[in-house]
């Protein structure tokens, strides 16, 4: 079932999440994507850093009512402060899914869509905002965009993300264009269109050489995409760039969003990408190194995910049977929709997959996993 979210109009009667809804298993539809990255220099300020504003919104929980931080603030416009306030969000937005994952803050992203009249215009009504208030936004919207991927609202998603571009590309902001992109890429991949995410990919590496940093997560996109379509020497070789364009360090170049593009993210992708392979023998030891790596934001539990499965796929019965017990008691409280998703299907094909039989001790294991992320009969 879409949740019927239209890019013109983000609260009409038939969008489920920001009406309160929950995540379908349908939701998965994309609008068109042909948007290319923009060419300006205006920028969003420094809210991609990891720490909180100090502002009305750090007291936003993520259970609880999600408008408690934001009442009396400039969320009401008697101080006509919207533009701090947009800050505030995406501030507080990144907090929430880095401490304790994407489905806590969607009700926050609920907040934007029902106080933000922005968020719901028609991106072409906005242009003469002015480009502070415009790249204010299209930050604010790649990370909802961000959050309802990893929460599960795939549709949503998406079209938030055709949204952040679109106010990126009026105002000039390429760095939240390319960002956008590189989310959607992910999107598109996970969403099983990998043509459509090197496509992505692609528009967001643009015609000029990127700061080794940007081009790193360009190349990871691509390695992905790749892998996907089958080929097997060139998502090798593109993930051995990465890693070397990695060791050249953070340039005065690299955007504010940098940061996050570390040892541990790059790790978990050389791994993922090498399971894609079905190279087990290098991608479970990446995989473990990143997932253990103290420290890392909560998405990267989809390390975790990850991990079970390459076990899965290599037949190391024990070891996966060893995680499972670790993982499991936490399970359901993640966060991620992308990591459950990947937790299940693990659990599925230990239990069900005929070609690589697993033993009974494996499957009692799956079936633990099961209950702990759904509850009742996981048969």
């Amino acid at each position: 079932m879409e949740d019927g979210w239209q890019a013109e109009d983000a609260t009409q009667a038939g969008d489920a999440w920001a009406a309160g809804g929950t995540r379908t298993a349908g939701d998965d539809s994309q609008a068109g994507d042909g948007r290319a990255a923009g060419s300006g220099g205006c920028t969003a300020g420094d809210s991609r850093t990891p720490r909180d504003s100090g502002t009305p919104w750090d007291s936003c929980a993520a259970d609880g009512d999600p408008d408690a931080g934001v009442r009396g603030s400039a969320v009401d416009r008697r101080d006509g402060d919207c533009l701090a306030f947009a800050v505030g969000l995406t501030q507080r937005l990144i907090t929430l899914d880095a401490t304790v994952g994407a489905a806590a803050a969607v009700p926050l992203a609920r907040v934007a869509v029902r106080r933000l009249p922005e968020v719901r215009a028609a991106p072409a009504s906005l242009a003469g905002a002015g480009s502070d208030r415009l790249a204010v936004l299209a930050e604010l919207c790649e990370v909802m965009g961000w959050v309802l991927f990893d929460a599960g609202f795939h549709g949503a998603a998406h079209r938030m993300n055709a949204r952040a571009l679109a106010l990126a590309e009026l105002c000039g902001d390429r760095w939240t264009a390319r960002l956008t992109l590189l989310n959607d890429s992910m999107l598109l991949a996970h969403t099983g269109q990998p043509r459509a995410a090197l496509a992505a990919a692609a528009r967001a590496r643009g015609p000029r050489p990127l700061p080794p940093r940007v081009a790193t997560l360009v190349l990871i996109r691509e390695a992905h995409a790749t892998a996907m379509l089958g080929a097997r020497q060139e998502p090798v070789g593109l993930m051995d760039r990465a890693g070397s364009l990695f060791l050249d360090g953070v340039s005065r170049h690299d955007p504010a969003w940098a940061w996050w593009i570390d040892e541990g993210e790059l790790t978990g992708h050389q791994g993922w990408v090498a399971a894609r392979l079905r190279d087990f023998d290098r991608a479970v030891p990446l995989l473990h190194r990143a997932a253990t790596a103290p420290g890392g934001p909560s998405y990267r539990h989809l390390f975790t995910a990850h991990l079970l499965a390459a076990l899965t796929g290599a037949g190391a019965w024990s070891d996966a049977e060893q995680l499972i017990a670790d993982l499991a008691p936490r399970a359901a409280h993640l966060g991620s929709a992308r990591t459950t998703e990947s937790l299940r299907a693990s659990a599925h094909r230990l239990l069900h997959d005929p070609a690589r039989p697993a033993p009974a001790s494996a499957r009692d294991a799956a079936v633990f996993l099961l209950e702990s992320l759904e509850g009742g009969d996981a048969t």
